[in-house]
């Protein structure tokens, strides 16, 4: 069977460049890669196919002898054979296919890992969450072991670990693939203890509570995290440590609720009031401020008043005080208000009454309406 033309394989025209030989190579070698495929048994003879294209191909002097002679450039010992240079490349070739799956080979000593990151969640009064507040807080963690100030060494000294010769990385080989991790025995450190401290048995950490000083920005609202850099575990043989986060939690408010930057509040008042209009003190965060109800006030309107909500943790701008008048029926009537009512509603009853309520009005209308299509 004829060999087909290397550039045909790769699907490259003749002029192609370095850059775009690479590239198609790389494609068709992640596509056929017999253990990408292993189901597939032309697979292995379409990646064989591919590789020896580029191995000629990404060579400049076999190349150059490809394009004048073809394929019989290589035959009966011409031009060398294969290997050499295209070798070299090959090995690049597939660092870069392949590093990102399984780790890169580079050089130096591999880095324990730095410590844990911790949460905490801490409750606020709304009132503190607007206002801001200083907390203590106690947070059971890892600290640096004390008597060997993180080492995990009695004595202080650590040798070179046997396993990874001191590179904290180990090299594990499938076939083509390198595979690269870290040393599962000094954990990537490159270091491995004679004798292990006794208070944390080489750990070089201790369990302890710690209490922190919080600070609560104002304007902070459920959910909002504060991070406090360094202050969570600390890291395996003198590792960095993590973090902590510090997450708000806000409880339910007597009077207000917010969204956002905004408060919402419910503001009763007495069908009297609603119907005559009236001047009524209002409770904001900061003190009470009057606010006038004008005459004819139906339950569900809303009174905005700006500024009078929360400062925005992000800038200085500050929410609104949303109030929602909701009238109130008077219970536990005395005679003479029951009498008074009595006589207020008899002057309801005439035809002029609609006037006084339209929205009942309205309502008695529209069911009519309705019963009259039902029963047509």
């Amino acid at each position: 069977m004829s060999k087909r033309d290397y550039y045909e394989v790769l699907g490259v025209e003749r002029s192609v460049g370095e850059a775009e030989l690479k590239k198609s190579f790389r494609r068709l070698a992640m596509k056929y890669h017999p253990d990408r495929c292993p189901d597939d048994p032309t697979a292995q003879d379409k990646f064989k196919e591919a590789k020896e294209a580029y191995e000629v191909l990404s060579d400049a002097s076999k190349r150059a002898m490809y394009d004048q002679h073809g394929h019989a450039a290589f035959e009966n010992g011409m031009g060398g054979g294969r290997g050499g240079a295209g070798f070299g490349d090959m090995g690049d070739i597939f660092g870069d296919i392949f590093g990102d799956i399984f780790g890169r080979s580079g050089g130096g000593r591999g880095r324990p890992r730095r410590g844990a990151d911790l949460r905490y969640i801490i409750e606020l009064d709304l009132e503190e969450a607007v206002f801001g507040v200083s907390r203590q807080i106690e947070v059971p963690t890892q600290v640096n072991c004390h008597h060997c100030n993180g080492s995990g060494s009695e004595d202080g000294k650590v040798s070179k670990c046997k396993t990874c010769h001191g590179h904290g990385q180990v090299r594990m080989q499938n076939g083509i693939f390198s595979i690269q991790q870290a040393c599962p025995h000094c954990g990537g450190s490159g270091q491995a203890i004679e004798k292990p401290c006794k208070k944390c048995h080489g750990e070089g950490r201790l369990e302890e509570n710690r209490t922190l000083s919080v600070q609560i920005p104002e304007g902070v609202d459920n959910g909002d995290r504060i991070r406090l850099t360094g202050q969570g575990e600390a890291g395996p043989a003198g590792a960095p440590a993590g973090d902590l986060y510090v997450e708000v939690r806000v409880r339910e408010h007597d009077i207000f609720q917010r969204d956002g930057n905004d408060l919402y509040c419910e503001l009763p008042i007495r069908f009297s009031q609603a119907a005559l209009g009236a001047e009524l003190p209002v409770p904001t965060l900061e003190g009470e401020v009057p606010v006038s109800i004008p005459p004819e006030t139906q339950t569900g309107t809303q009174f905005r008043l700006r500024g009078r909500g929360v400062k925005s943790v992000r800038s200085n701008r500050h929410g609104d005080l949303i109030c929602r008048v909701v009238v109130e029926t008077p219970v536990r009537l005395t005679r003479q208000q029951r009498e008074l009512l009595e006589s207020l509603e008899a002057t309801f009853q005439n035809s002029d009454a609609g006037k006084h309520t339209p929205r009942a009005k309205g309502w008695v209308d529209g069911v009519k309406k309705f019963w009259s299509k039902v029963t047509a």
